[in-house]
């Protein structure tokens, strides 16, 4: 399976000059989309894990197939004011602006191994808040998956130690 014909690009989204890489088209190719989950299984099979942290929305898609087959826990780390009930949270910067996460804190269990789950890392940002919040909780991070790693825009500053894995790499983001 080629990866790189299976991911759709977006010209000047979100603005100018940018290359966006949507992989939204991985989900409507059942071949591709068992690819990233098989592969995804493989480069975890032998990492003890005791839950998945699956951050919004298409880290969902990937998290809950890890989850199901590992029979783990699946946690969802979603943007501010999606969550009902206590929630621990974390702001962030993005490549273009700020965000904040959160997740319910009775999900995230004290003291238990988590690998991480994206489709794409850009910076690092979204995947270090994830973590700043396991460890918060005195849990270790087992990992960090992604479909997608952009390595040009540094991202092994902020979350190398976490060991990311990735399917392809990408070397530009400009149109």
């Amino acid at each position: 399976m080629d990866l790189n014909e299976a991911i759709r690009r977006v010209p000047n989204f979100p603005k100018p000059g940018i290359l966006f890489y949507d992989i939204t088209s991985i989900f409507t190719n059942p071949k591709a989309y068992e690819y990233v989950v098989e592969k995804m299984m493989a480069l975890y099979e032998k990492t003890p894990v005791d839950g998945v942290i699956a951050i919004e929305s298409r880290g969902f898609l990937l998290g809950s197939c890890f989850a199901l087959t590992r029979k783990i826990p699946l946690v969802l780390a979603r943007k501010k004011g999606k969550l009902p009930g206590k929630t621990l949270e974390e702001s962030y910067a993005l490549e273009y602006g700020t965000a904040t996460l959160q997740i319910h804190e009775a999900d995230l269990t004290t003291g238990k191994k988590w690998l991480i789950i994206d489709d794409l890392i850009a910076t690092g940002g979204t995947i270090q808040a994830v973590a700043k919040m396991i460890e918060r909780q005195k849990g270790v991070v087992a990992g960090v998956f992604s479909i997608i790693g952009l390595p040009f825009l540094n991202y092994a500053v902020k979350i190398g130690k976490y060991n990311p894995l990735t399917l392809i790499d990408f070397t530009s983001e400009h149109v």
